[in-house]
């Protein structure tokens, strides 16, 4: 059996040829995201070094019992972990399980049936039509401003030159994750070839390599189309549709749009500790409360299950509220 040595501080998918192999599924086969990657990992390492405290040696997957997992789910109880961060651990282990039994290590999960603390309701934050566009408008009205500074500082000999395309680039990025309800790691991958702008429709490759077509509203290409327009070399074919460098190729990157996310929430004064993913919080609210059924936003949106969709009907309830007592003849109480 390993020694206390055989487990990182950081990482057991060197020590560990289980875990190893259920990472590299991750990455190659499911087609993970690198945040469901990295969070997987950290939570089998945590596990491992748990378990390596408690019983002073490693653990050794096929032979863990039920017992052993309801001991490490009070010790994560004692803690001042959340619900949620509770369930993500548990959601790595039973996932890994689930990865050992097709690669026919097991014939049943240890996790199994384990019963967890149940998730506290957050409802998702979501943008006003209003806040969207103010946060739309905030690249191009910063290009605006850095270009009418540069007239003012240039003299007869100096002519200072704002290069457009970071910011048209920023724009049509906000665009499109509006537009298709994108995830970030959706906008980031998107490329060229996956555009079609005639039919103004997008192929997007969501979770688990799972690919679907969304509509793409014209001010989203025609954002895209300006951005294309101010680079050198527009991209092409296979190339991705948003560069992180106008002078290479490589695409943008999750931690850029992040970045600048939050820089134009602050020049539109909005919150600036909200993610990119309120965006498309925002695209299903907003479509929901304009009548949009919510099967079709579900499809939209990519969801496996329509209960993952149904957080957002919470949302609406005030317009439907306002719709009944507009519409509902005895939804007032009349006057004597």
């Amino acid at each position: 059996m390993p020694g206390r040595a055989a487990i990182s501080k950081t990482s057991v998918a060197d020590d560990d040829a289980f875990v190893s192999s259920f990472l590299d599924y991750l990455h190659t086969e499911a087609g993970a995201s690198v945040y469901t990657q990295r969070n997987y990992r950290q939570a089998l390492t945590e596990f491992s070094r748990w378990f390596l405290d408690e019983r002073k040696q490693a653990p050794d997957w096929l032979h863990l019992k039920k017992l052993d997992f309801r001991g490490y789910l009070r010790f994560l109880g004692r803690g001042n972990l959340s619900r949620s961060a509770v369930q993500l651990r548990f959601s790595a282990l039973r996932s890994f399980y689930k990865h050992l039994m097709r690669r026919g290590k097991l014939d049943a999960s240890p996790v199994r049936d384990i019963t967890l603390p149940k998730k506290e309701k957050r409802l998702p934050q979501f943008l006003t039509l209003e806040q969207t566009t103010a946060l739309m408008d905030a690249p191009l009205a910063e290009l605006a401003t850095a270009q009418e500074q540069a007239k003012e500082e240039a003299n007869d000999e100096t002519e200072i030159e704002i290069d457009p395309a970071p910011y048209l680039r920023d724009a049509a990025i906000l665009e499109a994750i509006y537009s298709c309800g994108l995830r970030i790691s959706e906008v980031c991958g998107m490329r060229v070839l996956d555009l079609d702008r005639t039919e103004r429709l997008l192929r997007v490759r969501g979770k688990g390599k799972k690919e679907r077509q969304v509509p793409i509203g014209a001010p989203a290409v025609a954002a895209i189309e300006r951005y294309w327009a101010a680079l050198k070399h527009p991209p092409s074919d296979e190339m991705p549709v948003f560069l992180a460098n106008p002078d290479d190729l490589r695409p943008v990157y999750p931690r850029l749009v992040q970045l600048h996310f939050k820089h134009y929430l602050a020049a539109a004064n909005l919150d600036p500790t909200l993610t990119p993913h309120k965006l498309r919080h925002s695209y299903a609210t907003h479509l929901l409360n304009a009548g949009a059924d919510l099967r079709s936003v579900q499809e939209l949106l990519g969801h496996e299950n329509l209960v993952t969709t149904q957080v957002y009907t919470h949302l609406t309830t005030d317009r439907l509220k306002e719709a009944y007592n507009d519409a509902h003849p005895r939804a007032k109480v009349k006057g004597p």
